[in-house]
């Protein structure tokens, strides 16, 4: 007799962790899963399924992944599926496929005459990112004002002198491997023409010049430029002018400005950008630091003369204050806030005054206001409400650097407003249930704790009170006597204390217990009163007095009483239907209605009469009908909504209460 195999859960015996391996090697991610019925696996790359056929992966085991020779893409999360058809597991495991460092662009020979700024380009890919560092004639580079790495692995030289000659070598390492690429910056004599065509390493600066009195048509070069003046000094660019030289042997000069700091040999060389121009701007220099300049123009037959050296000292940085510390901000009342702070320790000058900026949270834009000593009280500010404050000081330079925001709530206070929406539903001869909405947003000025609701017998100046939580909002009162008529209002609660109250409204409660399990009876009467643009409705209620009934429902049309339908409250005895067409065929139904649904309906049917008709007189609608007691509570939550604003249900129709 065979055993019957009871279902177990699956689980993992094996399951693959994170794994680091190399280019070329294989890797054995493991996967066992028990269970019963017996599970399938398969293994997903991201979210692209392995195929063994793709010849380099196997599944092996009970579900083991075997990868050969990996390559770089196999990198990523695996997730090992197991599903038995009642569930499915995964379980999930990074593999990282380390890749040695390799060359996209190698570094090239370069040729350069002194004074000219040159880039050596490395370009390197691997797994992970490989480390590049640079070295001359076997000592490191050490990045400074003229040795700069640029674009992440370039080494630029600025302002190239005879000791930068020699061999520089790339070097990149991870932890797969390493390489290394060499070249050779060779610095030529002034005299000597860069070899043709350029090479692509050199910048727009390095440009192809021999040296003074020795063009290349062995003719004559121009004398140094005169006048030359720093026209323009700020703090990180100088602009020079000149005049053209006394002798420029030709048209068409241009010029080269060397310039270097003060006391050291290592000039750079800004040239002119078209023949003729007669002046250039030497941007990203260092402010409040000396430098050196000099002119050199260029014919037809090369480069001439120098003029002298002209000694120019860029300005310093503007002094503007620092950030004003101890910035501290404190709520002292429901709408204020006290704000401190102290001198900035970087002053520079005398501070003429501070701006307070200041932003409700939730805006976009702040507001400001001018303080001139180390404190000020912000007063207006909307109650239990998150601020931002930030303090600027400025002296005669202008603004200076911003504090950090300081964020600070207001305090909170009683509400501002009554609750909204407040309704009394009668639930037998001695409860009645009241409900409500929170006060408007904006008005509530902190956290509502609670909501205190106040009640009396009839116009009474004595009152009872209860208390309902934070979030609830109505609160079934009892205890009260039969057939008597409440007053109700309520008022919201935070930790201040209670805001104001609603008007009171009133409810009646039953003179005894009537039935709302099921729906009212028919009304047992209902009449119809035709004139040319209205009908006149009147009715009786259910001659059954023991089930509640809480209003009715008015339906009419032509020829379909749904077209229309209105709801008034119990007390309703008659209604005038306005704006009807004259000499028309109107189906109208009476139904009443309670909390568990509308009854039977009672049908009659009007022709309005015809345009033609002269106006009738007001019509004695008490003398139509005598209304006997519905025994049903007061009101219900439309009537009180109703009473408590003020308005009529529906403005264009008139309607009476006889009750």
């Amino acid at each position: 007799m065979q055993e019957t195999q009871v279902e177990r859960k699956m689980e993992f015996l094996r399951q693959p962790g994170p794994v680091t391996k190399a280019v070329g090697d294989d890797v054995l991610l493991p996967c066992v899963v028990t269970g019963f019925p017996a599970p399938e696996v398969r293994w997903m790359l991201g979210d692209k399924p392995i195929e063994e056929s793709e010849g380099r992966f196997e599944v092996v085991g009970r579900g083991s992944l075997r990868i050969l020779n990996l390559t770089e893409d196999d990198a990523g999360i695996y997730s090992c599926l197991a599903d038995n058809g009642n569930e499915t597991v995964e379980a999930l495991a990074e593999l990282t496929v380390q890749v040695p460092p390799r060359f996209l662009k190698r570094p090239a020979n370069i040729h350069a005459h002194e004074s000219r700024d040159i880039i050596f380009e490395c370009e390197v890919t691997g797994s992970p990112p490989p480390t590049v560092k640079w070295v001359k004639n076997g000592d490191a580079v050490i990045p400074s004002d003229y040795f700069k790495i640029i674009k992440e692995h370039n080494l630029q030289v600025l302002g190239l002198v005879t000791s930068d000659e020699g061999f520089y070598q790339c070097l990149a390492e991870n932890d797969a491997g390493n390489v290394q690429a060499s070249a050779q910056l060779i610095i030529l004599d002034l005299d000597v023409a860069i070899p043709t065509p350029p090479p692509t390493s050199l910048t727009s600066a390095t440009t192809d010049h021999v040296a003074p009195g020795s063009g290349g048509n062995g003719g004559p070069t121009p004398s140094a430029p005169r006048d030359v003046v720093a026209s323009l000094v700020s703090t990180r660019f100088i602009k020079l002018t000149w005049r053209l030289p006394a002798e420029p042997h030709g048209e068409n000069i241009t010029y080269s400005v060397y310039y270097s700091l003060e006391g050291t040999g290592r000039e750079r060389i800004e040239n002119t950008s078209r023949p003729g121009e007669l002046q250039v701007t030497i941007q990203n220099l260092m402010p409040d630091t000396k430098y050196a300049f000099r002119v050199v123009a260029h014919n037809r037959n090369g480069p001439g003369e120098s003029s002298s050296p002209v000694k120019v000292a860029t300005q310093p940085e503007v002094q503007v204050p620092g950030p004003a510390p101890n910035l501290l901000a404190v709520s002292t009342a429901p709408s204020s806030v006290t704000l401190s702070w102290e001198t900035p320790v970087t002053g520079n000058g005398e501070i003429q005054t501070y701006k307070l900026f200041y932003m409700e949270k939730g805006l976009d834009s702040e507001q400001d206001v001018d303080v001139g000593g180390l404190s000020y009280t912000m007063t207006g500010l909307k109650k239990f409400t998150e601020y931002s404050f930030r303090v600027v000081a400025y002296n005669k330079h202008g603004p200076g650097v911003s504090t950090e925001d300081v964020v600070v709530h207001t305090l909170s206070d009683v509400p501002g407003a009554p609750p909204q929406n407040l309704t009394l539903e009668v639930h037998n001869s001695k409860s009645v249930m009241v409900r409500w909405q929170p006060p408007p947003l904006g008005t509530h000025n902190g956290e509502i704790t609670g909501y205190k609701i106040r009640y009396r017998k009839g116009v009474r100046k004595s009152e009872a009170a209860e208390i309902a939580g934070g979030t609830q909002l109505f609160q079934l009162i009892e205890g009260l006597e039969r057939g008597t008529e409440y007053t109700f209002r309520v008022s919201a609660i935070t930790v201040n204390g209670t805001g104001p109250a609603t008007e009171w409204t009133a409810a009646e409660t039953f003179e005894s217990d009537l039935d709302e399990t099921r729906v009212p009876d028919i009304p047992s009467s209902l009449h119809v009163r035709p004139l040319v643009n209205s009908i006149v409705v009147s009715w009786t209620p259910p001659e059954s007095q023991d089930i509640v009934v809480r209003g009715y429902t008015i339906g009419y049309g032509i020829g379909s009483p749904h077209a229309q339908t209105i709801k008034v409250d119990y007390k309703q005895r008659y209604y005038s239907i306005e704006n009807l067409d004259p000499s028309s065929h109107y189906v109208i139904t009476l139904k009443a209605f309670n909390n568990v649904g509308e009854g039977i309906p009672v049908y009659e049917s009007a022709v309005t009469r015809p345009q033609s008709d002269p106006i009738d007189p007001d019509v004695d609608l008490y003398a139509l009908f005598h209304a006997p007691y519905t025994p049903v509570p007061d009101p219900t939550p439309y009537a009180a909504a109703r009473r408590s604003s003020g308005l009529c249900s529906e403005p264009r129709h008139h309607q009476g209460n006889l009750g």
